[in-house]
């Protein structure tokens, strides 16, 4: 589809109001009865009061912090960032800082749904660990095994060079593949990784030396004459940086829109208005580069103009939980791929849904957008309460509708 559109069109389909003011206008297409879903709003107390239940059982004293990836890389018997802080002592604040997003920003590229059947058995501690645990601590290997440096000398860093030249067998070894233990989309995830390391060494402005870590001093440059770093500018640094990485999305004047699809229902001509933006992984890749961002010494602001994230643990919790409805069942028998129109509807509607559960925990806690931002109420949260609810409802916990995965989307 070739679209008319102008620089303004790509910047607004690349800053969080557009994904929230398209998310918005599915809703009040779907309140009108025109999409795949019925919708309770009756229902978003129900889920509300099952979030405030889990995030006390989760944070007692509410001391919550930003839904990110670092959390992942925990489990009951060992605390991995410890431990990598450990590793890493001996560097500088800003090494370190380097270091730590050159891991968590390959973790999180790496942590689209994983299926069913894939486990990953921590060779410290023997634990058996599935879905995004079990993927962030393989990913956590894969990087502490030094297989993401062109150094042998210095493992615990990432290089365009290394990246390039991973070959899908060394994933699957690391990640412990084979025909009983499958990964779903394992190819999806080399290919992202090598495109990762060719766009390294194209966006020097960006990654002058060839490493995602680099963002520190691209942040450093860009705040030189300012002491806050919006979030909303982090964002928009990841998606500049590593837009070109998504396969086969909407391209806009040059530019990969990533996480951008469209949905014909809304098509107009020309015009970009079939466009749907949800930058769920480069979201959550942002909620992931705060903390260390602020290690080094930024002050990131403004982190309530972030969305929530479309994917499917919250997008389960409003299904499981009676706020959505499919109006046809027999669509939970097969699988649907990203651009289909049920599942971008699934995802907006799951964005409009998190706003209004955030709405009624703030209340409950009388608490400000500003003091309890998105971050908060997902790691509370939403994304721990839908799979409360996946645990529960089906054997393995799995999504309530089926996705086709590629390894680059969820």
């Amino acid at each position: 589809m070739e679209y008319k559109f102008s620089k303004d069109d790509i910047d607004y389909l690349l800053k969080p109001k557009a994904i929230m003011d398209k998310s918005y206008q599915i809703f009040r297409y779907a309140e009108e009865g025109n999409t795949h879903f019925n919708i309770n709003l009756e229902k978003i107390a129900d889920v509300g009061e099952l979030v405030l239940a889990v995030t006390k059982n989760n944070y007692p004293t509410f001391d919550i912090p930003f839904h990110s990836r670092w959390g992942h890389f925990n489990s009951e018997k060992l605390n991995r960032v410890d431990q990598l802080s450990g590793m890493l002592q001996s560097y500088d604040a800003k090494e370190i800082g380097r270091r730590k997003l050159d891991l968590v920003i390959t973790s999180v590229l790496l942590d689209a749904g994983a299926g069913d059947d894939w486990r990953f058995t921590d060779p410290e501690t023997n634990e058996v660990i599935a879905r995004s645990e079990g993927l962030a601590l393989a990913s956590y290997h894969l990087f502490c095994g030094g297989y993401l440096s062109a150094d042998a000398n210095d493992p615990l860093r990432v290089d365009a060079e290394a990246l390039i030249n991973l070959s899908e067998s060394t994933i699957a070894q690391v990640f412990q593949v084979t025909d009983e233990n499958p990964l779903v989309g394992l190819a999806g995830r080399t290919q992202l990784l090598n495109k990762l390391g060719e766009t390294l060494n194209k966006k020097k402005s960006i990654f002058k030396d060839g490493r995602p870590g680099n963002l520190v001093d691209y942040f450093e440059s860009a705040t030189a004459h300012d002491d806050e770093l919006p979030a909303e500018n982090v964002l928009l640094a990841v998606l500049l940086g590593l837009g070109e990485i998504w396969p086969g999305r909407i391209n806009l004047g040059g530019k990969n829109m990533g996480d951008v699809w469209a949905y014909s229902p809304f098509k107009k001509g020309e015009s970009i208005n079939e466009l749907i933006p949800f930058h769920k992984l480069s979201q959550w890749l942002t909620y992931s580069l705060i903390e260390p961002l602020m290690e080094v010494g930024f002050k990131v602001t403004k982190v309530e103009q972030l969305t929530g994230l479309a994917e499917y643990r919250n997008g389960g919790l409003f299904v499981d939980g009676g706020v959505l409805s499919l109006k046809n069942p027999e669509n939970l028998e097969f699988a649907h791929s990203p651009d289909s129109e049920l599942v971008i509807e699934w995802r907006a509607l799951t964005l409009v849904m998190i706003d209004k559960v955030a709405e009624y925990v703030r209340n409950k806690l009388q608490k400000s957008e500003v003091d309890f931002p998105l971050p908060k109420i997902l790691e509370g949260g939403t994304w721990w309460a839908g799979r409360k609810l996946a645990k529960e409802k089906r054997a393995g916990g799995g999504p309530p509708i089926q996705i086709k995965s590629d390894g680059t989307v969820f």
